[in-house]
């Protein structure tokens, strides 16, 4: 953005909209190398997107301009925490990447048995018949038995 302009660019906000876009694309992806390709450009995106929404201007130091033509400091404090984080995001999926790697030759991410589960029933139109309710705490496995404390508080009690 150029000083004194009424907002921004298109090119920036063709830039914001691509960097989202791909980023999106590439986190949907099952490799864990494009996925963190996919956070790495989808948080850039979304800095310069929380950039364009302040005002342009000079420097947002007291003295060195009139208050009306600085820039707004607040988009400049959300992006650099923003950035913090996204690194902090980074790092860990680089980690899981690298675990992954080391661990089975490939960094690609795996269905489990629920996964193919959901995609069987979904082509065939149907609904699971695992957790449809009503069953009955005595015959719902994903029940909490909330049985296990009270029982723990009851042997307390019986060895004073």
């Amino acid at each position: 953005m150029t000083r004194g302009a009424t907002g921004p660019t298109l090119v920036l906000v063709i830039a914001v909209g691509v960097l989202v876009a791909a980023g999106v694309t590439l986190v949907l992806e099952r490799s864990l190398t494009r996925i963190l390709l996919g956070v790495i450009l989808l948080g850039n995106g979304v800095n310069l997107l929380i950039l364009l929404g302040g005002r342009s201007g000079f420097a947002p130091v007291v003295g060195t301009a009139p208050t009306g033509e600085m820039s707004d400091a607040l988009p400049q404090a959300m992006v650099l925490t923003a950035v913090v984080i996204t690194f902090g995001l980074t790092a860990f999926l680089l980690a899981v990447a690298y675990r992954s790697w080391y661990l089975t030759g490939d960094d690609e991410v795996q269905d489990d048995l629920e996964d193919r589960q959901i995609v069987r029933l979904a082509e065939r139109n149907e609904v699971s018949a695992a957790d449809l309710g009503g069953e009955g705490p005595d015959l719902d496995p994903e029940q909490v038995d909330p049985e296990p404390a009270l029982r723990r508080l009851r042997r307390r009690g019986e060895q004073r």
